[in-house]
C-alpha cells in the first residue's frame, strides 16, 4: 500500500503488470495466507514495489481480491 508519508507529493500513476506466470502471478502463499506484489508507477518518475496480505487462506479468493485490487489501476505503458 502507497502510504502518504512516500515521496511526498508522488501519486500512483501506473501499475507495472507481467501477464505471464498462470492463474497464481503476483500472489503467494506465505505461513497460509495468500500475499499480492505489484509494482505502482509514480507521478514523481519512481516506482514502488507493493507487497500487501489478501487476507485470506482461499486461492480462489486471493485472485479475486488480486484481479479486483490490480483493477483500480490504470496500466503502464
Amino acid at each position: 500500500m502507497i502510504h502518504s508519508n512516500d515521496t511526498a507529493a508522488a501519486q500512483p500513476t501506473a501499475l507495472s503488470l507481467r501477464t505471464k506466470g498462470g492463474e497464481n502471478h503476483h500472489i503467494w502463499n506465505n505461513n497460509g495466507t495468500w500475499w499480492v506484489h505489484y509494482t505502482v508507477h509514480l507521478s514523481d518518475y519512481t516506482a514502488r514495489r507493493v507487497r500487501q496480505s489478501l487476507r485470506t487462506k482461499d486461492v480462489t479468493e486471493a485472485r479475486r481480491r488480486r484481479d479486483e485490487l490490480l483493477g483500480r489501476f490504470p496500466l503502464a505503458r
